[in-house]
């Protein structure tokens, strides 16, 4: 199930894509390791049209297909050494939702800094039956979006964001205008 941007329409589309160029042009763009090959190759182009035209939910579809993700990972061993494991069946729908929203955010951040806009509000953008504790303390809080945009710039793809917004895979957490 996609997650529930409030605030996607075609302005905050434009300031995603903006934040992909970014992210290109200071090498910081994350690949992640679920990504086959041919997915490292298609990636730019399968976020940008997501950005344009999607949302996370065609973004994992697209990277289901041709293979883009890996069917097995090589694992580090507690112990020292590797060892191979599958792929979790998920790993495109939370890769898909997880880059989105962080792109969602940052573009949501620049269009309210633009505006004048002091706060953004953290809502729940994925209904979850067992929400996380730390999650559902973050919903309603306000936060500048200054703060939000530098710290996801900060902490591409998986490193976790200071603030705390996404709070994580399958987080379901995004934020909103007021």
């Amino acid at each position: 199930m996609a997650l529930y941007f409030e605030n996607l329409d075609d302005r905050t589309r434009h300031l995603m894509l903006d934040e992909v160029e970014y992210d290109i042009a200071h090498n910081q763009l994350h690949i992640s390791p679920f990504l086959s090959g041919q997915g490292q190759r298609d990636y730019v182009n399968l976020l940008r049209e997501a950005a344009q035209s999607g949302n996370d939910e065609t973004l994992a579809q697209k990277l289901c297909e041709h293979r883009r993700i890996l069917r097995t990972l090589p694992r580090r061993n507690p112990k020292g050494g590797y060892s191979i494991s599958a792929t979790p069946e998920n790993a495109a729908q939370v890769l898909a939702e997880s880059e989105f929203n962080r792109y969602y955010i940052r573009a949501l951040a620049r269009r309210a800094m633009e505006d004048g806009i002091s706060e953004l509000v953290v809502y729940r953008a994925k209904p979850v039956s067992n929400p996380r504790p730390e999650s559902e303390a973050r919903v309603e809080m306000t936060l500048p979006p200054a703060d939000l945009l530098d710290d996801l710039r900060a902490h591409p793809g998986d490193e976790p964001p200071v603030l705390g917004v996404p709070s994580g895979p399958n987080s379901g957490l995004s934020v909103r205008l007021p």
